[in-house]
């Protein structure tokens, strides 16, 4: 979860989606070209996502260049250049240290989007982790740590989260039943999509709807 002070890096090619419920959001973003040409910023192209982290100096960085942007002032490019390449290096820094002390490594960008690939294509199904592991090529116990590694979450998790996404899709747009969408997305009963929907989302697919709905 997004907390304040929070530093994610997300790296080229890379998708990330938030789900925010009643807040008040506000945070600096800062966009490096991959192409881009400075020392510190090739070793961006290599790194995997970071969430969460905490590192003052970029911190105060990336403050610094918000509130002089505020007050109208448009920064020299040198020093544009030389925070991005301060800002690439403390990044790259909290990177190596993170693997430090992750155990177990990711899975590689090819084997988690069959993974992605093969959950999308099933999503009615019951899906067992050892058909994830399957469609990435590893035993059961390795990719179950891999995959968490990646993604943040247990595969059973993920699966979850994809089906939620996924409803919340056909609540908007469709006007299926809930408990076809419940079917759809191979949940066991619309008692237990709706059960889940609500402690993920923290409101029923039906609330989800009305309030998602144009005239709401």
């Amino acid at each position: 979860m997004d907390r304040p002070g929070a530093l994610t890096f997300v790296p080229a090619g890379a998708e990330r989606q938030g789900f925010y419920r009643d807040v008040n959001l506000s945070y600096s973003a800062l966009w490096i070209d991959p192409d881009i040409r400075l020392p510190g910023c090739e070793r961006l192209r290599n790194l995997p996502i970071l969430v969460n982290k905490k590192d003052a100096v970029v911190a105060t960085l990336l403050s610094s260049l918000r509130d002089e942007m505020a007050l109208g002032h448009k920064p020299d490019t040198a020093y544009v250049e030389h925070l991005v390449t301060l800002v690439s290096l403390r990044v790259a820094n909290l990177s190596r240290e993170q693997q430090r002390f992750v155990r177990h490594g990711c899975l590689s960008r090819r084997a988690l989007g069959r993974v992605r690939d093969y959950i999308d294509a099933h999503m009615n199904s019951d899906i067992s982790l050892s058909e994830l592991a399957a469609v990435a090529g590893m035993a059961v116990d390795s990719f179950a740590r891999r995959f968490k590694a990646t993604t943040g979450l247990a595969p059973y998790a993920y699966v979850i989260e994809e089906r939620v996404r996924r409803a919340e899709m056909l609540l908007r747009e469709t006007g299926l039943s809930i408990g076809t969408i419940a079917f759809r997305l191979g949940f066991s009963s619309q008692s237990h999509f709706t059960t889940t929907f609500r402690r993920l989302r923290g409101m029923t697919p039906r609330a989800y709807r009305v309030n998602s709905s144009p005239e709401s």
